[in-house]
This record gives C-alpha cells, sequence and structure tokens, in this order.
C-alpha cells in the first residue's frame, strides 16, 4: 500500500478521543499532515483545552493505527499545536450531530 496523506488522514479518523469518543479528525483536532522525504509523517494536532491529560493516549493510539498501514513509530513526528486554538467551529457537521450542536 502506498502511505499518502488521504490514507493517513483516513487511520487517523479511527482514533477516537477518550472522552467523547468522537473521531480527533471529526473534532477538528488534526491541523495538519506532512509527509516528509525520509518516509516520515509529521501530524500537527491540537486538543481541546491546554491541559488536556489525554495526549498521550491520542499519541499511542495515532502510532497503533499508523503502524498498521507500514509506518513504524520512529517515523511518526507530531507537533502539538495551540495556535490556532481549538473551538467547536473546527468540528464536523457529523461531530457536531452526535453531540446534539
Amino acid at each position: 500500500m502506498k502511505i499518502t496523506t488521504k490514507v493517513i488522514k483516513d487511520k487517523l479518523s479511527e482514533v477516537m478521543d477518550p472522552e467523547l469518543n468522537i473521531s480527533i479528525v471529526d473534532l477538528g483536532l488534526v491541523y495538519k499532515v506532512e509527509l516528509n522525504n525520509s518516509d516520515g509523517v509529521k501530524i500537527t494536532i491540537t486538543l481541546t483545552t491546554i491541559g488536556c491529560p489525554l495526549f498521550s493516549l491520542i499519541e499511542q493510539e495515532v502510532k497503533n493505527k499508523l503502524k498498521k498501514i507500514g509506518l513504524s513509530e520512529d517515523k511518526i513526528e507530531f507537533e502539538l499545536t495551540f495556535d490556532p486554538p481549538w473551538s467547536m467551529d473546527k468540528m464536523s457537521e457529523r461531530a457536531k450531530a452526535i453531540l446534539g450542536i
């Protein structure tokens, strides 16, 4: 399987937020997915709040999902950012419907 940003985003949509049980993609937590020249990926991600203690759980689940498409952990880089800050406007219509917003 050829690893593309679409393939990676599809896998990321399988990663659920531990509290809300909604995909991190639908929540709008994934800002950017970039493939690099060394067969790796850089994922720019945010959290709903700065002090959210669940990043390590989300990070590990992302790694688990991406290993299934052939990426090794050492080829997965995360950039955690709060610029711009997350807001409910970043959520997909599906996520808003699930939460009744």
